[in-house]
């Protein structure tokens, strides 16, 4: 089933560290851009360790006339310090936040307390009212923190009743859990839109380890599938791009409003799904 006009697109990117990784970061986005997204948005690192490079590139996005939405967290910092931030992008013209509890930085031994998404929601509704679309997290698998899946559920329509529009949510394989996710969140009276988050598979080592420490959920057969073909590169990317092609299409068969994508600062993955789904070039 294609993607259409009516459901949401946007991408994820993560700030470079270097001089090469930000010029690639930018061929990226140029060519994302010609795929016609609703926006991109850019991550921010444990208690705002990459706060200046994702400042560098929102603000780089907006002068090359993308809508791009930061990530955002209080981590381990004041309420005078992500003031100062929010101003700094409204007066730029972002108009979109994704607001995070996020996690603090590796140290942090002085008893720093996290703050929690939707008192961040609260405090941007209170000082900005409805100047930024603001977007939360969701977990069809659960946080890895939940007691359960209900107060998980729980947590997010607490989000939602601070003031956020919209979620979008870890990535994840199995479409059942996406489907199952929102039956939950229907009972218990969300009707927000949810977008699912989409990681393409590129490189399934680091995936794999990724997803141990954030609870995404690899099927076992999908595991052995990619292992039997480690020594075909090609034929594993092909087989990746189509599983995660078929994966989108389930998800838009479900009711899925949109979908957000991880790129990893890549375009190649994730223009051949798109194209895969019938997103052409604009």
């Amino acid at each position: 089933m294609a993607l259409t006009k009516q459901h949401r697109l946007s991408f994820e990117f993560f700030p470079p560290k270097t001089d090469v990784g930000a010029k690639n970061l930018q061929s990226t986005r140029d060519r994302l851009q010609q795929l016609g997204p609703d926006f991109f948005s850019v991550t921010y690192g444990a208690g705002g360790s990459t706060r200046d490079n994702t400042k560098t590139v929102v603000l780089d996005g907006l002068h090359a006339g993308c809508d791009i939405a930061p990530h955002l967290s209080f981590g381990g910092d004041s309420e005078a310090s992500i003031k100062q931030l929010i101003d700094q992008y409204a007066e730029s013209g972002v108009r979109r936040i994704v607001a995070l509890r996020g996690d603090l930085p590796s140290g942090y031994g002085d008893g720093s307390r996290l703050v929690h998404a939707n008192e961040l929601v609260e405090f941007i509704r209170q000082h900005y009212g409805d100047t930024f679309h603001i977007a939360v997290a969701a977990y069809p698998e659960i946080h890895p923190e939940a007691e359960s899946y209900d107060s998980d559920v729980g947590f997010l329509k607490n989000k939602f009743s601070a003031g956020a529009n919209s979620a979008i949510t870890q990535y994840f394989y199995n479409a059942d859990a996406y489907e199952q996710f929102m039956e939950c969140c229907a009972k218990a009276g969300i009707d927000h839109p949810i977008y699912p988050g989409v990681m393409p598979i590129t490189n399934f080592s680091n995936l794999k380890r990724f997803s141990a420490n954030c609870g995404a959920d690899i099927p076992r057969w999908l595991d052995y599938r990619i292992e039997a073909l480690k020594d075909d590169a090609q034929g594993c990317k092909e087989f990746c791009s189509e599983f995660v092609t078929e994966l989108c299409e389930k998800l838009i068969v479900l009711g899925a409003p949109g979908l957000h994508f991880y790129t990893m600062n890549q375009s190649g993955p994730v223009e051949a799904i798109c194209k895969n789904l019938g997103i052409e070039k604009i």
